[in-house]
């Protein structure tokens, strides 16, 4: 028997907690979703979309996203908006969205598929395809807790542009300038308001970064490092910044899942948990809620959280909001994900979330512990549990100085 608390830290990932070679989780999901054969020549309109795999690293499979439509396809390859749709939407264009790719070495930046693939992550609208592939897509989909749900993957054997990629010139800036790192040229680009999305995109097809260090990235890692790169650097703006005057409560509910912000008048701290009740995505067979976090009290992280990437995509939520209003703060997150939210969709979901939830409207209080009464009966895990699961909660209410 599988425990619970291993799927919740592993979810899939390269780790294998439980010792199988396959992630039973994902395996139910999967067997759930077909699709239609796809056939070998496809005449497409590439949102743009790019996929860069991870397995067999430094191995790697790239891939253009071609969705079975021609026109305006941004919706498929823009998270940002997808909060607008109800989920099961989501889910039925991104799983008809094939991925037609080459096996390559991640040093591979200059091969001539790779800069093709290059031009359309690059691109700022939707580029005219024509793709043959080598064989029709196997009808299965790639289901990961930090990408987005994409279609079937096949060998392309030649991609051809019905229409010119459109290149931003801040994208173009970064990407002609070989002496940049890649991390000035991530904030460079994130504050000149390129979506997180597309910034993703440009960094997994080795477009940034000095001239003798750019690789290809895998989607899943370069996701994370975007999230973790400007949070990082947003919240090293907070410090100097005065704090919240009050404690303040943000609750939110959707698609299958309850999200809850605490922000408390600290310098700043952070904390992201997660209650996972069985029959949800990673707590398939378990029979009883588990409930994990991870948390900071500087901006200077250094380990990788345990609870996966959804820590730095809802640190990044939380510092954008903090720097908009000019303050710092202390902030819990938390969030239970019930038996309906039973599929993995990628950490976007949690990023536009979160995003929503501090857009909302907020109840202030005087103390911690009128808020907390207040939260009282609004989670289906008792406060308690809650309050015993936090670290910083419970350092606060013991009384503790956080320094110590």
């Amino acid at each position: 028997m599988i425990g619970s608390r291993l799927c919740v830290l592993c979810r899939g990932g390269p780790r294998r907690l439980c010792g199988l070679e396959y992630c039973p989780a994902l395996l139910k999901t999967l067997s759930l979703r077909t699709l239609e054969r796809v056939p070998r020549e496809l005449s497409s309109s590439s949102p743009p979309s790019v996929y860069v795999g991870w397995v067999g690293y430094p191995a790697v499979t790239v891939a253009a996203g071609l969705p079975p439509e021609v026109g305006d396809t941004s919706i498929y390859d823009l998270p940002e908006r997808w909060l607008e749709l109800a989920l099961d939407d989501v889910l039925r264009f991104r799983l008809t969205l094939v991925r037609g790719g080459r096996s390559l070495r991640v040093h591979d930046v200059g091969d001539s598929f790779v800069e093709q693939v290059r031009e359309l992550a690059m691109s700022a609208r939707p580029v005219d395809v024509e793709a043959v592939l080598e064989e029709s897509p196997r009808p299965r989909v790639l289901l990961d807790e930090n990408i987005p749900p994409m279609g079937p993957l096949a060998p392309v054997r030649r991609l051809r542009f019905g229409s010119n990629p459109r290149v931003d010139s801040r994208v173009e800036k970064v990407y002609g300038d070989r002496d940049l790192s890649a991390r000035s040229a991530v904030l460079y680009l994130y504050r000149s308001s390129i979506p997180v999305s597309a910034i993703t995109r440009i960094l997994s097809v080795g477009s940034l970064g000095k001239a003798t260090r750019r690789k290809l990235v895998p989607t899943r890692w370069a996701i994370t490092a975007v999230d973790s790169l400007v949070s990082g650097s947003l919240v090293k703006g907070l410090i100097d910044k005065p704090t919240i005057n009050e404690y303040r409560l943000y609750t939110m509910s959707r698609s299958g899942n309850l999200f809850v912000a605490v922000l408390l008048p600290t310098r700043w701290m952070f904390e992201w948990m997660e209650a996972w009740f069985p029959g949800s995505t990673w707590n398939p067979f378990g029979g009883e809620v588990v409930v994990e976090g991870d948390w900071e009290l500087t901006s200077e992280r250094r380990e990788y959280p345990s609870i996966g990437g959804c820590y730095y995509a809802s640190r990044l939520a939380v510092a954008e909001h903090l720097s908009g209003l000019g303050r710092q703060a202390g902030a819990v997150l938390y969030r239970e994900i019930y038996p309906s939210f039973n599929i993995p969709v990628g950490v976007w979901f949690v990023r536009e979330c979160v995003r929503a939830l501090l857009a909302g409207p907020y109840r202030k209080y005087g103390t911690l512990r009128e808020l907390l009464e207040d939260l009282r009966g609004l989670t289906r895990v008792p406060l308690e549990t809650v309050v015993s699961k936090s670290k910083i909660l419970s350092l606060l209410l013991r009384g503790r100085r956080l320094v110590d």
